[in-house]
């Protein structure tokens, strides 16, 4: 009776309540609360690796092992993190994500050794890969369709803004002290993590679409797992070990395994990636191009951070003030290319976004290869702006591509795909960049092991830059 007459509206297609609008925001504050502190721990532990290294130990692999965990245990969770909604439930998996991200950074922050740290870091990696695709689905059926578009306009500069402030960050929070130097940029996690999990229990929505006839293809997981591992494990130890046989047989090896998933997913009758997704060119090159992107992005910064503090000897604090410049400029880009620039040039602004990011690296390979000993910030700037700008001008546009064509049903896989190509490009970049510069270190110091890293991420950039061309003119004409 008067139930059903009082019954709150329901999304279309979800038959979830649309909540009222100050509570939907409150819902947008936790999911964005959750997603900033996934990106600045995918990034903030570039600053503080030589820090890590010099009070926990270890060998240089360290360093890259303490980014890798975290971002490829991140992407692999995530293949599976959506689906997995469906069936448990996207409210309870968000909240028991938020809880394991919150104790497993507590663990982080008082690991008593490099192995204890590096395994934390993981786990931190697989907990907030199961908390971070249920935000997205919690946050479309909480706010009715015609305002949705709306309240998500904030998220993609958020983001952007979010990366580039993860290193500074790293260096005021290494400078601070307060919790046992680097122990900080974890610990920090705790508090933040503990407000938006109460938040989260009184606001979040108890039902977000779920699809009970959902099923998981543990085969097709498995798969990608073990290619991913194939991949990851060599590059990262490779070096330090001498380059082993079975190095080189992972890595071979990591091919025909990714060729089983392929077919695996083909023919399983629950695919852990939308078949319809792959036949579309938006999304497959939106895809390369989010992975060579990052891949430099985050081999750019790793290189950058060790050259400045064990090459020049700067304190953590001098080498994130050094990043200001490259922060700056991308703040500037991504509130152009999320206002007009993009819908005026199309690909076009990612085309000027990529070369100017690869002109800026050039540049800055060439300013520490004739400064060295006598590098400061202010010689830096120039050329870390220039960086920032162009990658700033990337950060947006290339997500409207990817997802620009999804249908309603593929968006939720899609979204997924793109965090997790993103994530594992990450760690590709900190295991094949981070495994060269130590390489290049080891035969001809840290300055020149600075300027080859950049140089390579200028390249990648200008690889990239090549594949824009495949995709459409404009976002809103992939689905044409």
């Amino acid at each position: 009776m008067t139930t059903e007459q009082s019954s709150p509206p329901r999304s279309p297609g979800t038959g979830s309540p649309v909540l009222p609008l100050r509570r939907a925001w409150l819902v947008l504050t936790v999911v964005v609360i959750a997603d900033v502190m996934d990106v600045l721990d995918s990034t903030i532990a570039n600053l503080a690796g030589p820090s890590i290294r010099a009070e926990l130990g270890g060998g240089d692999t360290t360093v890259q092992w303490v980014l890798a965990a975290y971002t490829a245990a991140f992407a692999l969770g995530l293949v599976t993190s959506g689906r997995l909604g469906d069936l448990v439930g996207r409210r309870r998996l968000f909240l028991a994500g938020m809880a394991g991200f919150i104790l497993s950074s507590l663990a982080c922050g008082l690991a008593p050794g490099a192995g204890f740290l590096i395994g934390a870091r993981a786990v931190q990696g697989l907990f907030g890969s199961v908390m971070i695709p249920q935000g997205f689905a919690l946050v479309k059926v909480v706010f009715p369709p015609e305002r949705l578009r709306r309240a998500l306009i904030p998220f993609g500069p958020i983001m952007g803004l979010a990366t580039v402030a993860g290193p500074i960050v790293a260096g005021w929070l290494l400078h601070l002290d307060l919790l046992g130097g680097w122990r900080s940029i974890f610990l920090i996690n705790v508090p933040i993590g503990v407000a938006a999990l109460v938040l989260g229990l009184c606001f979040l929505p108890r039902a977000a679409g779920e699809d009970p006839t959902a099923r998981l293809d543990l085969r097709g997981v498995g798969l990608l797992t073990l290619a991913s591992a194939l991949l990851i494990v060599p590059l990262v130890q490779g070096r330090e070990l001498g380059w082993p046989v079975w190095t080189y047989a992972m890595m071979a090896a990591s091919i025909p395994v990714l060729a089983l998933f392929a077919v695996s997913e083909r023919r399983g009758a629950h695919p852990v990636i939308t078949p319809s997704l792959l036949r579309k060119r938006s999304f497959v090159v939106g895809l390369v191009v989010v992975c060579g992107f990052y891949a430099a992005l985050t081999g750019f910064q790793l290189a950058l951070s060790l050259t400045l503090q064990l090459g020049a000897h700067w304190t953590p604090l001098r080498t994130g003030l050094t990043l200001i410049p490259w922060a700056l400029g991308s703040s500037v880009a991504v509130g152009l290319a999320g206002t007009f620039l993009a819908r005026r040039l199309g690909r076009a602004a990612l085309r000027i976004g990529l070369g100017l990011a690869a002109a800026g690296l050039i540049a800055l390979a060439w300013t520490i290869a004739q400064a060295q000993d006598s590098l400061t910030s202010w010689v830096l700037a120039p050329a870390l702006l220039v960086t920032g700008f162009g990658s700033g001008l990337v950060f947006i546009p290339i997500f409207d591509y990817v997802l620009g064509d999804a249908t309603a049903e593929e968006a939720g896989t899609g979204s997924g795909m793109l965090a997790a190509v993103q994530q594992f490009a990450n760690a590709i970049g900190a295991a094949a960049l981070g495994t060269a510069f130590f390489a290049q270190a080891g035969h001809s110091g840290f300055f020149d092991a600075g300027v080859l890293i950049t140089a390579l991420a200028a390249a990648l950039y200008l690889a990239t830059m090549l594949l824009v061309g495949l995709l459409p003119k404009h976002a809103q004409q992939a689905h044409s």
